[in-house]
């Protein structure tokens, strides 16, 4: 098997997004004034299939929603996430069984564990990124 790799410069990132087409919103938020929310309804309009993945809830910005990875069946290309970096390492495990190609750990959010676990099954982690105009580049498709 293939190592992932961490991914850091701009341009692999872009080449990442072009290659995706399916992302899970680990912690998406209901309210509209939350970074996931937004992210996720950004993502939409840039034409990505999202998937929320938020207990207690049912639909999320027209999605399904599911309360946690392991209830995904279908193929996902990527994992945002949007959760507490203390409570990361239960959604990591859940994620190397989803095999997703990627695992972006969203602002604020790294665990050299995490991705030490991940990139050795061969997904590709994103840590500690992105701003709003990172993602204007970024996810210009």
């Amino acid at each position: 098997m293939e190592s992932g790799r961490i991914i850091t410069a701009d341009n692999e990132i872009k080449e990442m997004l072009e290659q995706t087409k399916t992302i899970a919103i680990l912690g998406l938020s209901p309210k509209p004034q939350r970074d996931s929310y937004m992210v996720a309804k950004y993502l939409q309009a840039k034409g990505y299939r999202i998937i929320p993945v938020r207990p207690g809830q049912k639909e999320m910005l027209g999605e399904k929603a599911y309360a946690f990875l392991d209830d995904i069946k279908e193929p996902v290309d990527m994992v945002d996430v949007f959760r507490n970096p203390a409570q990361l390492m239960p959604h990591v495990h859940e994620a190397l069984r989803l095999k997703p190609k990627a695992f972006w750990m969203q602002l604020n959010i790294e665990s050299r564990e995490a991705a030490d676990l991940l990139t050795a099954a061969g997904i590709n982690v994103v840590m500690n990124r992105c701003t709003k105009i990172e993602y204007d580049r970024l996810f210009d498709r």
